[in-house]
């Protein structure tokens, strides 16, 4: 096995839990090696830090999958699965929900999400995909789903060197699946959908609108396929308008709102949110409840600044469109959108806005996403619940 020896005082960050190693931390790696390859990782001083899978093509060196000596098999494997799906059993309904975040339960670039009795699955590095078939059977023994489909239909797979593909690993079966979420039906289109098919991660987000929308006219925006609009309609919202650029999620929101009987309460717009915001601004359209949950306006460090400006932009026209004293639900899922500035930003939209905004309370992704503390990337959806005044 070959053996990364990392340069004098990279092991720092590695040792408060990052998983990652980067080829520009490394000193030199002894012993031959192919890509994919597991790999033991040491400090200068030869003290050993890990075992992970290797990966030269991609600026993520290594990825860590123990911090022991210990053999990198099915039985490993096995263990962490059912460690992940243990945790899932004990904290959240597992109806649906995420089975494996990643890094978050030390399986680096592995993502499975539960839709009922089916699974959307990513392997998004070289080294998780090497071992998918093993992963696939090992899923197929724990959880024992209906049919799994594969979503690496993503960009982020060709920077590991493997091309982008979807399609069924166990099936086939029809992929549109209705899932229960808080006691809401919700189609999940897992072959086309956003990402896996939906964004379980604002599950508990969705529940913390109950006590705001009682007979209140809310905006959601971003609505994808209507999650938090559906939410605030069952929770007896007396309106709900929901916005998204995208028909074929506006379709979505329609089939949803049918399937729970709400279709008179939820009106769907298909449009750019920004052009909408500026038009409910010039037509003094008035909410009680506005809701701001945008994708990630910036994917990296040097986007920040845009995004920032991005952000600014919508928080500042939902602000103006409130009535005084309503609420403000407002999310970023830009891990490079830090909470402090994130906290900043809004702040300074309600100054240009000229409200007065106060915190109810600040959230982060539902429990199925754990942040793994050292590791910042883990840590990555801010959603705000602001009074604004």
């Amino acid at each position: 096995m070959a053996k990364v020896i990392l340069k004098k005082g990279e092991e720092d960050r590695i040792q408060m839990g990052h998983p990652w190693i980067f080829g520009n931390e490394v000193k030199n790696i002894d012993g031959d090696f192919n890509p994919a390859d597991i790999v033991d990782v040491y400090d200068s001083r030869n003290h050993f830090l890990g075992r992970g899978y290797i990966n030269p093509r991609s600026k993520i060196l290594v990825r860590l999958l123990t911090r022991d000596h210990e053999e990198i098999n099915k039985e490993f494997f096995r263990k962490r699965i059912i460690q992940a799906w243990d945790y899932r059993k004990k904290l959240v309904d597992t109806s649906s929900c995420r089975v494996i975040f990643g890094e978050a339960d030390f399986l680096p670039a592995l993502i499975v999400d539960k839709f009922g009795d089916y699974l959307s699955i990513q392997t998004l590095s070289l080294g998780i995909e090497k071992h998918k078939d093993t992963i696939v059977e090992l899923l197929e023994e724990i959880l024992a789903p209906k049919g799994i489909y594969e979503r690496n239909d993503v960009k982020i797979r060709e920077k590991e060197g493997l091309k982008q593909q979807k399609g069924f690993i166990k099936g086939p079966f029809d992929t549109t699946v209705e899932i229960m979420e808080n006691e809401i039906k919700m189609l999940v289109d897992i072959e086309n959908g956003q990402k896996t098919g939906y964004f379980l991660d604002q599950r508990e987000n969705r529940a913390a609108l109950k006590p705001l929308v009682k007979d209140a006219r809310v905006l959601d925006t971003f609505t994808h396929t209507g999650g938090f609009a559906l939410h605030a309609a069952y929770y007896g919202a007396k309106e709900v308008t929901a916005v998204d650029i995208s028909g074929h999620a506006i379709e979505y929101v329609k089939r949803n709102a049918g399937i729970n009987g709400l279709q008179d309460k939820i009106k769907g717009v298909v449009g750019n949110v920004f052009d909408v915001l500026k038009e409910y601004q010039m037509t003094d359209e008035k909410f009680d409840v506005v809701i701001l949950d945008p994708p990630a306006f910036c994917k990296s460090k040097s986007a920040v600044e845009g995004a920032y400006r991005g952000y600014k932009d919508i928080n500042l026209r939902g602000m103006k469109i409130l009535k005084p004293g309503g609420f403000l639900m407002t999310c970023s899922c830009s891990h490079y959108m830090y909470p402090g500035l994130f906290m900043e930003m809004i702040q300074d939209a309600a100054k240009d806005a000229r409200k007065i905004a106060r915190q109810v309370e600040f959230r982060t992704q539902a429990k199925d996403h754990p942040v793994l503390y050292g590791s910042d990337e883990s840590m990555y959806l801010k959603c705000v619940i602001l009074q604004v005044i």
